[in-house]
Protein backbone atom coordinates (compact mmCIF):
# COMPACT_ATOMS: atom_id res chain seq x y z
CA UNK A 1 0.00 0.00 0.00
CA UNK A 2 1.72 3.15 -1.12
CA UNK A 3 2.07 6.48 1.22
CA UNK A 4 -0.26 9.46 0.66
CA UNK A 5 2.83 11.01 -1.75
CA UNK A 6 2.64 7.99 -3.64
CA UNK A 7 5.95 6.65 -1.81
CA UNK A 8 5.76 3.12 -0.85
CA UNK A 9 6.25 2.29 3.44
CA UNK A 10 9.43 1.92 4.64
CA UNK A 11 10.69 -1.97 4.47
CA UNK A 12 11.24 -3.59 7.97
CA UNK A 13 14.63 -3.35 7.79
CA UNK A 14 14.49 0.27 7.72
CA UNK A 15 11.70 0.82 10.72
CA UNK A 16 14.15 -0.66 13.13
CA UNK A 17 17.06 0.87 15.26
CA UNK A 18 19.47 1.59 14.12
CA UNK A 19 18.31 2.03 10.65
CA UNK A 20 15.26 4.19 11.83
CA UNK A 21 17.23 7.03 12.77
CA UNK A 22 20.19 7.09 10.89
CA UNK A 23 18.59 7.16 7.64
CA UNK A 24 16.94 10.26 8.34
CA UNK A 25 19.37 11.88 9.73
CA UNK A 26 21.98 11.24 7.15
CA UNK A 27 20.10 10.77 3.70
CA UNK A 28 18.94 14.15 2.33
CA UNK A 29 15.23 14.01 1.90
CA UNK A 30 12.38 11.50 1.47
CA UNK A 31 14.76 8.14 -0.35
CA UNK A 32 11.50 5.91 -0.66
CA UNK A 33 10.34 4.75 -3.70
CA UNK A 34 7.04 4.63 -5.80
CA UNK A 35 5.74 1.46 -6.99
CA UNK A 36 6.44 2.25 -9.92
CA UNK A 37 10.20 2.60 -9.16
CA UNK A 38 10.29 -0.69 -7.28
CA UNK A 39 9.09 -2.30 -10.05
CA UNK A 40 11.42 -1.08 -12.92
CA UNK A 41 14.09 -1.47 -10.16
CA UNK A 42 13.18 -5.50 -9.94
CA UNK A 43 13.50 -5.85 -13.96
CA UNK A 44 17.08 -5.53 -13.74
CA UNK A 45 17.15 -8.41 -10.87
CA UNK A 46 16.61 -10.57 -14.15
CA UNK A 47 19.55 -8.92 -16.28
CA UNK A 48 23.17 -10.18 -16.06
CA UNK A 49 26.45 -8.23 -17.67
CA UNK A 50 25.94 -9.10 -21.34
CA UNK A 51 29.60 -7.48 -22.43
CA UNK A 52 31.22 -9.40 -19.78
CA UNK A 53 29.15 -12.62 -20.53
CA UNK A 54 29.98 -12.61 -23.90
CA UNK A 55 33.29 -13.09 -23.28
CA UNK A 56 32.89 -15.87 -21.30
CA UNK A 57 31.40 -17.55 -23.92
CA UNK A 58 33.88 -16.83 -26.28
CA UNK A 59 36.79 -17.64 -23.79
CA UNK A 60 34.58 -21.21 -23.56
CA UNK A 61 34.24 -21.86 -27.17
CA UNK A 62 37.97 -21.63 -27.86
CA UNK A 63 41.11 -24.19 -27.49
CA UNK A 64 41.92 -23.95 -23.51
CA UNK A 65 43.50 -21.10 -22.49
CA UNK A 66 43.41 -19.58 -25.86
CA UNK A 67 40.42 -16.86 -24.51
CA UNK A 68 41.96 -16.37 -20.80
CA UNK A 69 45.68 -15.65 -22.89
CA UNK A 70 43.74 -13.21 -25.12
CA UNK A 71 41.60 -11.30 -21.93
CA UNK A 72 44.76 -10.74 -19.96
CA UNK A 73 46.77 -10.01 -22.62
CA UNK A 74 44.04 -7.23 -23.83
CA UNK A 75 43.70 -5.95 -20.07
CA UNK A 76 47.85 -5.56 -19.29
CA UNK A 77 48.63 -4.17 -22.27
CA UNK A 78 45.43 -3.36 -24.31
CA UNK A 79 43.67 -4.36 -27.16
CA UNK A 80 45.86 -3.29 -29.66
CA UNK A 81 48.43 -6.46 -28.60
CA UNK A 82 46.13 -8.67 -29.34
CA UNK A 83 46.23 -9.98 -32.54
CA UNK A 84 43.13 -10.65 -34.37
CA UNK A 85 40.72 -9.91 -31.07
CA UNK A 86 37.05 -11.30 -31.44
CA UNK A 87 34.53 -9.46 -31.64
CA UNK A 88 33.17 -9.73 -27.92
CA UNK A 89 36.88 -8.90 -26.71
CA UNK A 90 36.50 -5.50 -28.77
CA UNK A 91 33.48 -5.22 -27.36
CA UNK A 92 34.36 -5.13 -24.00
CA UNK A 93 37.53 -3.08 -24.01
CA UNK A 94 35.72 -0.72 -25.85
CA UNK A 95 33.37 0.17 -22.88
CA UNK A 96 35.69 -0.02 -20.17
CA UNK A 97 38.44 2.19 -21.92
CA UNK A 98 35.76 4.82 -22.75
CA UNK A 99 36.02 7.53 -20.58
CA UNK A 100 33.16 9.61 -19.95
CA UNK A 101 32.15 13.26 -20.33
CA UNK A 102 31.36 13.84 -17.01
CA UNK A 103 34.94 12.38 -15.28
CA UNK A 104 36.68 14.31 -13.04
CA UNK A 105 40.12 13.21 -12.38
CA UNK A 106 40.63 15.16 -9.72
CA UNK A 107 37.79 13.95 -8.00
CA UNK A 108 39.45 10.45 -8.49
CA UNK A 109 42.62 11.61 -6.89
CA UNK A 110 40.54 13.30 -3.95
CA UNK A 111 38.57 9.85 -3.49
CA UNK A 112 41.81 8.01 -3.15
CA UNK A 113 43.07 10.60 0.24
CA UNK A 114 39.74 10.19 2.04
CA UNK A 115 39.76 6.27 1.13
CA UNK A 116 43.31 5.91 2.31
CA UNK A 117 42.94 8.03 5.81
CA UNK A 118 39.96 5.43 6.51
CA UNK A 119 42.82 3.91 7.50
CA UNK A 120 42.30 0.55 9.43
CA UNK A 121 39.17 1.52 10.32
CA UNK A 122 37.66 1.52 6.66
CA UNK A 123 39.33 -1.69 6.04
CA UNK A 124 39.46 -3.20 9.47
CA UNK A 125 35.83 -2.89 10.45
CA UNK A 126 33.77 -0.47 8.29
CA UNK A 127 34.40 -3.08 5.01
CA UNK A 128 34.03 -6.33 6.54
CA UNK A 129 32.03 -5.66 9.66
CA UNK A 130 29.11 -3.18 7.86
CA UNK A 131 29.46 -3.63 3.95
CA UNK A 132 30.20 -7.26 3.68
CA UNK A 133 28.19 -8.48 7.25
CA UNK A 134 25.34 -6.19 6.08
CA UNK A 135 25.70 -7.47 2.51
CA UNK A 136 24.92 -11.15 3.34
CA UNK A 137 21.24 -10.07 4.36
CA UNK A 138 20.36 -9.75 0.87
CA UNK A 139 19.95 -14.16 0.29
CA UNK A 140 19.90 -14.17 -3.10
CA UNK A 141 23.11 -12.57 -3.69
CA UNK A 142 24.38 -15.00 -1.34
CA UNK A 143 23.52 -18.33 -3.34
CA UNK A 144 26.86 -18.32 -5.76
CA UNK A 145 28.83 -17.71 -2.44
CA UNK A 146 27.57 -20.56 -0.42
CA UNK A 147 27.38 -22.53 -4.23
CA UNK A 148 31.63 -22.00 -4.93
CA UNK A 149 33.32 -23.41 -2.45
CA UNK A 150 33.70 -24.48 1.27
CA UNK A 151 32.52 -21.11 3.01
CA UNK A 152 35.13 -21.92 6.11
CA UNK A 153 37.98 -22.32 3.90
CA UNK A 154 36.72 -19.59 1.38
CA UNK A 155 35.52 -16.96 3.93
CA UNK A 156 39.24 -15.25 4.55
CA UNK A 157 40.32 -15.40 1.38
CA UNK A 158 37.53 -14.10 -0.36
CA UNK A 159 37.75 -11.32 2.43
CA UNK A 160 41.81 -10.57 1.94
CA UNK A 161 41.18 -10.60 -2.14
CA UNK A 162 38.53 -8.29 -1.71
CA UNK A 163 40.08 -6.27 0.90
CA UNK A 164 42.89 -6.00 -1.56
CA UNK A 165 41.23 -5.37 -4.40
CA UNK A 166 39.43 -2.35 -3.11
CA UNK A 167 42.96 -0.62 -1.77
CA UNK A 168 44.29 -1.33 -5.40
CA UNK A 169 40.99 0.83 -6.61
CA UNK A 170 41.66 3.28 -4.12
CA UNK A 171 44.97 4.05 -4.00
CA UNK A 172 46.52 7.19 -5.71
CA UNK A 173 46.43 6.61 -9.51
CA UNK A 174 44.65 3.12 -9.01
CA UNK A 175 42.31 4.14 -11.87
CA UNK A 176 44.92 4.48 -14.11
CA UNK A 177 44.57 2.40 -17.47
CA UNK A 178 46.95 -0.45 -16.91
CA UNK A 179 47.21 0.15 -12.69
CA UNK A 180 46.45 -2.33 -10.37
CA UNK A 181 43.04 -1.06 -9.64
CA UNK A 182 41.80 -0.42 -13.15
CA UNK A 183 43.07 -4.25 -14.23
CA UNK A 184 41.57 -5.76 -11.02
CA UNK A 185 38.51 -4.34 -11.59
CA UNK A 186 37.94 -6.20 -14.92
CA UNK A 187 39.07 -9.05 -13.76
CA UNK A 188 36.71 -8.95 -11.55
CA UNK A 189 33.80 -8.63 -14.16
CA UNK A 190 35.15 -11.37 -15.77
CA UNK A 191 35.24 -13.40 -12.36
CA UNK A 192 31.61 -12.44 -11.50
CA UNK A 193 30.48 -13.16 -15.10
CA UNK A 194 32.40 -17.15 -14.96
CA UNK A 195 30.30 -17.91 -12.02
CA UNK A 196 27.12 -16.61 -13.36
CA UNK A 197 27.80 -18.88 -16.12
CA UNK A 198 28.50 -21.71 -13.80
CA UNK A 199 25.33 -21.22 -11.59
CA UNK A 200 23.19 -20.81 -14.70
CA UNK A 201 24.16 -24.12 -16.14
CA UNK A 202 23.29 -25.61 -12.64
CA UNK A 203 19.66 -27.70 -12.58
CA UNK A 204 19.06 -26.60 -9.23
CA UNK A 205 19.44 -22.90 -9.42
CA UNK A 206 15.86 -21.61 -8.41
CA UNK A 207 15.50 -18.70 -10.94
CA UNK A 208 12.33 -17.55 -9.52
CA UNK A 209 12.97 -17.52 -6.47
CA UNK A 210 16.81 -16.21 -6.35
CA UNK A 211 16.76 -14.41 -9.57
CA UNK A 212 19.03 -14.66 -11.98
CA UNK A 213 22.52 -15.03 -10.33
CA UNK A 214 24.90 -12.15 -9.63
CA UNK A 215 22.74 -9.48 -11.29
CA UNK A 216 22.73 -6.07 -12.32
CA UNK A 217 20.59 -5.27 -9.21
CA UNK A 218 22.86 -7.11 -7.31
CA UNK A 219 25.71 -5.88 -8.73
CA UNK A 220 24.70 -1.84 -8.08
CA UNK A 221 23.85 -3.21 -4.72
CA UNK A 222 27.64 -4.13 -4.16
CA UNK A 223 28.51 -0.69 -5.63
CA UNK A 224 27.08 0.58 -2.77
CA UNK A 225 28.49 -0.92 -0.27
CA UNK A 226 31.79 -0.22 -1.16
CA UNK A 227 30.63 3.77 -1.22
CA UNK A 228 27.87 4.48 1.35
CA UNK A 229 28.28 1.73 3.45
CA UNK A 230 31.98 2.28 3.84
CA UNK A 231 31.26 5.58 4.50
CA UNK A 232 29.08 5.43 7.31
CA UNK A 233 30.86 2.71 8.77
CA UNK A 234 33.60 5.23 8.90
CA UNK A 235 31.65 8.09 10.50
CA UNK A 236 30.26 5.89 13.11
CA UNK A 237 33.91 5.22 13.85
CA UNK A 238 34.29 8.75 14.66
CA UNK A 239 35.84 9.98 11.39
CA UNK A 240 34.70 13.35 9.29
CA UNK A 241 34.27 14.01 6.06
CA UNK A 242 33.13 17.34 4.51
CA UNK A 243 30.72 17.86 1.60
CA UNK A 244 33.74 17.72 -1.23
CA UNK A 245 35.26 14.56 0.03
CA UNK A 246 31.80 12.76 -0.01
CA UNK A 247 31.33 14.38 -3.29
CA UNK A 248 34.52 12.81 -4.78
CA UNK A 249 34.09 9.80 -3.12
CA UNK A 250 30.41 9.14 -4.96
CA UNK A 251 31.96 10.11 -8.62
CA UNK A 252 34.66 7.57 -7.75
CA UNK A 253 32.21 4.64 -7.33
CA UNK A 254 30.28 6.03 -10.07
CA UNK A 255 33.36 5.34 -12.47
CA UNK A 256 34.19 2.32 -10.71
CA UNK A 257 30.40 1.27 -11.70
CA UNK A 258 30.90 1.47 -15.37
CA UNK A 259 34.33 -0.39 -15.59
CA UNK A 260 32.54 -3.28 -12.92
CA UNK A 261 29.69 -3.74 -16.06
CA UNK A 262 26.72 -1.87 -13.76
CA UNK A 263 23.93 -0.50 -16.03
CA UNK A 264 24.41 3.11 -16.53
CA UNK A 265 20.40 3.29 -15.64
CA UNK A 266 21.62 1.75 -12.04
CA UNK A 267 24.51 3.78 -11.12
CA UNK A 268 24.12 6.60 -8.96
CA UNK A 269 25.13 10.08 -9.43
CA UNK A 270 25.54 11.35 -6.64
CA UNK A 271 25.09 10.24 -2.79
CA UNK A 272 20.95 11.40 -2.98
CA UNK A 273 20.97 8.52 -5.61
CA UNK A 274 22.85 5.85 -3.46
CA UNK A 275 20.50 6.48 -0.72
CA UNK A 276 17.79 5.93 -2.92
CA UNK A 277 19.50 2.79 -4.37
CA UNK A 278 19.83 1.46 -0.47
CA UNK A 279 16.13 1.74 0.12
CA UNK A 280 14.93 0.20 -3.31
CA UNK A 281 18.06 -2.78 -1.81
CA UNK A 282 16.52 -2.73 1.78
CA UNK A 283 12.98 -3.41 -0.06
CA UNK A 284 13.86 -5.90 -2.72
CA UNK A 285 16.91 -7.41 -1.74
CA UNK A 286 17.00 -7.46 2.50
CA UNK A 287 15.50 -11.16 2.92
CA UNK A 288 18.01 -12.92 4.97
CA UNK A 289 17.69 -16.60 4.85
CA UNK A 290 20.09 -19.55 6.43
CA UNK A 291 22.66 -18.82 3.85
CA UNK A 292 22.66 -15.39 5.35
CA UNK A 293 23.67 -17.24 8.70
CA UNK A 294 26.24 -19.78 7.26
CA UNK A 295 27.95 -17.08 5.72
CA UNK A 296 28.45 -14.36 8.43
CA UNK A 297 28.94 -17.24 10.44
CA UNK A 298 31.69 -18.33 8.06
CA UNK A 299 33.44 -14.39 8.78
CA UNK A 300 32.70 -14.18 12.25
CA UNK A 301 32.50 -17.43 14.40
CA UNK A 302 36.27 -19.24 13.54
CA UNK A 303 37.15 -21.84 15.67
CA UNK A 304 40.69 -22.32 14.01
CA UNK A 305 41.92 -18.56 15.06
CA UNK A 306 44.37 -17.81 17.79
CA UNK A 307 43.19 -15.68 21.30
CA UNK A 308 44.38 -12.51 19.52
CA UNK A 309 42.26 -13.32 16.12
CA UNK A 310 39.43 -14.33 17.67
CA UNK A 311 39.45 -10.73 20.00
CA UNK A 312 39.39 -8.29 17.03
CA UNK A 313 36.92 -10.86 15.68
CA UNK A 314 34.96 -10.73 18.44
CA UNK A 315 35.30 -6.70 18.39
CA UNK A 316 34.08 -6.63 14.74
CA UNK A 317 31.51 -8.82 15.19
CA UNK A 318 30.16 -6.18 18.55
CA UNK A 319 31.02 -3.39 15.80
CA UNK A 320 28.71 -5.21 12.94
CA UNK A 321 26.08 -6.00 15.83
CA UNK A 322 26.06 -2.04 16.66
CA UNK A 323 25.84 -1.04 13.08
CA UNK A 324 23.43 -3.62 11.89
CA UNK A 325 20.74 -3.62 15.05
CA UNK A 326 19.66 -6.26 16.92
CA UNK A 327 17.44 -7.91 14.68
CA UNK A 328 19.77 -8.55 12.02
CA UNK A 329 22.42 -9.27 14.25
CA UNK A 330 20.11 -11.89 15.77
CA UNK A 331 19.25 -13.48 11.90
CA UNK A 332 22.90 -13.10 11.16
CA UNK A 333 23.79 -15.49 14.60
CA UNK A 334 26.42 -12.34 15.70
CA UNK A 335 27.19 -12.26 19.03
CA UNK A 336 25.76 -10.05 22.04
CA UNK A 337 28.65 -9.11 23.73
CA UNK A 338 27.57 -5.79 25.79
CA UNK A 339 31.73 -5.06 26.93
CA UNK A 340 32.62 -5.13 23.43
CA UNK A 341 30.11 -3.05 22.31
CA UNK A 342 31.34 -0.88 24.97
CA UNK A 343 34.70 -0.88 23.66
CA UNK A 344 33.34 0.08 20.19
CA UNK A 345 31.87 2.84 21.19
CA UNK A 346 34.44 4.20 23.52
CA UNK A 347 36.98 3.60 20.53
CA UNK A 348 34.40 5.92 18.06
CA UNK A 349 34.29 8.62 20.87
CA UNK A 350 38.07 8.52 21.00
CA UNK A 351 38.53 8.75 17.57
CA UNK A 352 36.16 12.17 17.29
CA UNK A 353 37.93 13.97 19.89
CA UNK A 354 41.14 12.86 17.96
CA UNK A 355 40.40 13.51 14.66
CA UNK A 356 42.48 17.34 14.15
CA UNK A 357 43.44 16.45 10.75
CA UNK A 358 41.06 20.05 9.78
CA UNK A 359 42.60 21.89 12.63
CA UNK A 360 46.34 20.90 12.50
CA UNK A 361 48.23 21.88 9.27
CA UNK A 362 50.05 18.58 7.57
CA UNK A 363 47.68 16.76 9.45
CA UNK A 364 45.11 15.80 7.20
CA UNK A 365 48.27 14.28 4.51
CA UNK A 366 49.91 12.47 7.52
CA UNK A 367 46.98 10.80 8.49
CA UNK A 368 46.34 9.52 4.92
CA UNK A 369 49.95 8.25 4.25
CA UNK A 370 49.83 6.39 8.11
CA UNK A 371 46.39 4.60 6.76
CA UNK A 372 47.72 3.53 3.85
CA UNK A 373 50.62 2.37 4.83
CA UNK A 374 48.59 0.56 8.00
CA UNK A 375 46.02 -1.19 5.55
CA UNK A 376 48.26 -1.91 2.79
CA UNK A 377 50.19 -4.18 5.82
CA UNK A 378 46.72 -5.08 6.83
CA UNK A 379 45.83 -7.03 3.53
CA UNK A 380 49.33 -7.85 2.54
CA UNK A 381 49.59 -10.24 5.67
CA UNK A 382 45.85 -11.25 5.10
CA UNK A 383 46.13 -12.08 1.57
CA UNK A 384 49.79 -14.16 2.35
CA UNK A 385 48.12 -16.42 4.94
CA UNK A 386 44.59 -17.04 3.35
CA UNK A 387 46.36 -17.79 -0.17
CA UNK A 388 44.59 -15.27 -1.77
CA UNK A 389 44.34 -14.83 -5.98
CA UNK A 390 44.26 -11.69 -7.18
CA UNK A 391 44.14 -12.96 -10.71
CA UNK A 392 40.93 -15.51 -9.47
CA UNK A 393 42.09 -18.07 -12.30
CA UNK A 394 40.61 -19.86 -10.34
CA UNK A 395 36.83 -19.58 -11.85
CA UNK A 396 38.06 -20.21 -15.08
CA UNK A 397 36.85 -24.00 -14.37
CA UNK A 398 33.82 -22.74 -13.34
CA UNK A 399 32.72 -21.33 -16.52
CA UNK A 400 33.93 -24.17 -18.69
CA UNK A 401 31.51 -26.27 -20.66
CA UNK A 402 31.27 -29.82 -19.55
Amino acid sequence: MESSQGKLPNPQALREFPFKYFVPLLASGDVRATAAQRSDFRKFADMGDPLADDVVAMIARMPPRVGRAMFETAVDRGLDAVEDPPEELVAFFNQVENQPYWLDYDKLALAARVSMRTGLVGIGLALPGLALTGGYLASRADKPLVGTGDLYAMAPRRLNETATWYIDVTSPGGLDRFADGFTGALRVRLMHAQVRAAMNRRPDWDHQNWDTPINQAQLAGTLLLFSLANLVGCQAMGMRFNDRERDAVFHFWRYVGLLMGVHPELVPTSEADTWKLMWLEAETEFVPDEDSLKLAQALHNRRDDDALTQMARSYLSAYSRLMLGRTNADRLGLADNKALQAAVLATAAANRVLDYHRLVPGMTWLAEEMGQRARRGFVTKGLAMTGGDRSYRRHDRLAAVS
